[in-house]
């Protein structure tokens, strides 16, 4: 049989479960070896972010940065569609729009909507034109 402090024995508590106390706290003891795993990288001295960790960054692509070439195509459309085929016209302003604002162009949005109200001023200017 086992002594009455061996932890195998049944009835006594393992050491540090309820019940038993724990060893005093020692700071200068050494760390027990770490678990192999993932490492966490150290963090950044105090009032340095890395370059990641910027506050307001957004999900997703960042902003183009080039021509704004399907905002710039849509704006035409909406121009041409005042004068001929608004239904035509408009919608495929509103489609570049629309893909222009995907792509991150900061006027994608603008041009859709320009689009829009150019297709229905376009319309409504065709039909007093072909009543009058």
């Amino acid at each position: 049989m086992g002594t009455p402090q061996d932890p195998t024995q049944p009835g006594q508590p393992q050491p540090g479960s309820y019940g038993q106390q724990l060893p005093p706290y020692d700071p200068g003891a050494p760390l027990p070896p770490q678990q192999p795993g993932y490492q966490y990288p150290p963090p950044p001295p105090y009032g340095q972010q890395q370059p990641h960790q910027q506050y307001g960054q957004q999900y997703g692509k960042p902003p183009a940065t080039g021509a704004q070439t399907m905002s710039i195509i849509a704006f035409v459309m909406a121009g041409l569609a005042l004068l001929i085929l608004p239904p035509i016209l408009g919608a495929i302003g509103i489609a570049l729009g629309v893909i222009g604002h995907r792509r991150g162009e900061k006027l994608g949005s603008a041009a859709a909507i320009t689009s829009g109200v150019c297709l229905v001023v376009g319309m409504i200017f065709s039909y007093i034109v072909n009543v009058m």
